[in-house]
């Protein structure tokens, strides 16, 4: 008899690199408190709370693998359209807010060569605030087939630390990691110039699988 069960293969899902800092000492509160919750009923109130935490820790840092959309230029972010607006130099911004929610680690539009990672220092309002532009960013540019394509990972109020994975004049393939946002944020891509934007401010993005240009 035929098995049952689907024999499509499961996709792993492992943690964002990034996220020790974060996820240890928390895991290693939680785990000391269990212990002595058992002996001593006041460090359950440490137990829980921690407990808790280290699971909302995980979930956040979850880095799941993805089939990559092949062709075109793919979303950089998990998140929802914030804006799709037409600069004045001929490119498309589309701004994508990435809640706590989300999957935060951040991929590579198309595959080229990184020809800048620069850190720019700034503040930290909420990401989906306008002047979440002059916030913490890191300031990336892949020369493509396209041309150049800029991304720009944005800190929001509680992500105080973007953590950049491939160094300048490192080649990416398409959908590849590239860093990664601590906590709530947004990220940016510029579309060149003649490439038209085929999503809606609203639309729920996947990094490595929507598309974002037209055919």
């Amino acid at each position: 008899m035929p098995h049952s069960q689907s024999s499509a293969p499961r996709r792993r899902v492992g943690l964002a690199r990034g996220a020790s800092p974060w996820l240890l000492p928390t895991a290693a509160t939680a785990a000391v408190s269990l212990l002595r919750a058992r002996r001593s009923g006041r460090w359950a109130a440490v137990a829980v709370p921690a407990t808790v935490l280290t699971a909302g820790m995980l979930w956040f840092f979850r880095d799941p693998e993805r089939k990559i959309t092949e062709g075109g230029v793919v979303s950089p972010a998990d998140g929802v359209v914030q804006s799709v607006m037409p600069w004045k130099d001929g490119r498309t911004r589309v701004a994508i807010f990435m809640s706590p929610l989300n999957v935060h680690v951040n991929r590579a539009p198309l595959s080229g060569t990184v020809t800048s990672v620069e850190h720019v220092p700034g503040g930290f309002v909420p990401a989906f605030n306008k002047e979440s532009e002059n916030n913490e960013r890191v300031v990336w540019h892949f020369d493509t087939e396209i041309g150049d394509v800029e991304v720009i990972q944005i800190a929001g109020a509680v992500a105080r630390r973007i953590v950049p994975y491939v160094p300048r004049g490192c080649k990416v393939e398409q959908g590849e990691r590239i860093g990664l946002i601590r906590f709530g944020s947004r990220v940016d891509v510029y579309l060149p110039e003649g490439v038209g934007s085929a999503v809606e401010v609203g639309e729920t993005m996947t990094a490595g699988v929507t598309r974002l240009d037209r055919d």
